[in-house]
């Protein structure tokens, strides 16, 4: 993105309810339990990544906590990591999940302490991408692993959409990123791939979704403000959910052929040289 906001611009486009927080209505528990399903195929892919290797597992900008304590509640050590107050006081008081509230460039954290650190949807964020990496390295055991996940500028969903593609997300992603983009960018920060998925069931159809009807978008909607009833919070919310099941089909084909909207990846540190 260009030009890009200044770093003390970027917190007004963070506002504190971009932030999803469950609430006692029914509707709001409605859509914890949705969160909660369509995060399963995020903690089978953490957990295939991590079965094998002894240690805590580090979620940077971890948000309110949810996949962290899904991970927990399976028996990972997860620990969260979010710069914003906000997402981090959710994070304990909802989730029960132990979060620091920092920057991971300058985080009190040790060195080789982590058997992962994961990053989703984080990179298209920072300012500065490969300084998050190389720390993100310093932080792992060897062994360890990095999952990163990022909108794929190389999806049929961009080629589709354009500039009203949900993935640009103008001004909060300063990155746009293709899978070759992200490979290369890993491999010069010392990580070689592992496995890559181009399918999100949290996000893909999702996404789809808000390009085709943002209006109808609850996370948009919720940091719009814009008054709604309870009746016609509930009709947009019914009506996104079916559009979301309906681009389904759509986005587990276009993952199929390396083209999904979004990019996942396991990765190690490149083995050195004796």
């Amino acid at each position: 993105m260009f030009p890009r906001p200044a770093p003390h611009e970027l917190s007004r486009y963070y506002p504190e309810n971009y932030y999803f927080t469950p609430e006692a209505d029914a509707a709001s528990q409605i859509a914890e339990l949705y969160r909660r399903a369509v995060l399963s195929d995020h903690v089978r892919f953490i957990r295939r990544a991590v079965e094998k290797i002894e240690g805590p597992l580090l979620d940077v900008g971890c948000s309110g906590g949810l996949l962290d304590r899904l991970l927990r509640d399976g028996g990972t050590k997860a620990l969260g990591l979010d710069n914003a107050e906000h997402p981090a006081r959710l994070a304990w008081r909802i989730n029960a999940v132990p979060v620091m509230c920092a920057d991971l460039l300058e985080a009190p954290l040790r060195e080789a302490s982590f058997a992962a650190v994961t990053m989703f949807h984080l990179l298209e964020h920072v300012p500065d991408p490969r300084a998050y990496l190389v720390a993100a390295r310093r932080l792992l055991k060897p062994g360890g692993r990095l999952i990163v996940q990022v909108p794929n500028a190389a999806s049929w969903q961009f080629l589709i959409f354009g500039e009203n593609w949900n993935g640009i997300d103008v001004p909060r992603h300063l990155w746009n990123f293709r899978a070759a983009d992200l490979d290369r960018l890993l491999g010069e920060c010392g990580f070689e791939v592992v496995r890559r998925k181009f399918f999100s069931l949290r996000d893909n159809p999702a996404g789809m979704a808000s390009s085709i009807a943002p209006g109808l978008d609850p996370m948009a909607r919720r940091v719009r403000g814009a008054p709604e009833s309870a009746a016609a919070s509930w009709a947009k919310n019914l009506a996104y959910l079916g559009l979301t099941l309906g681009c389904l089909p759509f986005a587990a084909l276009e993952a199929l052929c390396r083209a999904g909207s979004t990019v996942m990846v396991e990765t190690r540190v490149r083995p050195t040289a004796p």
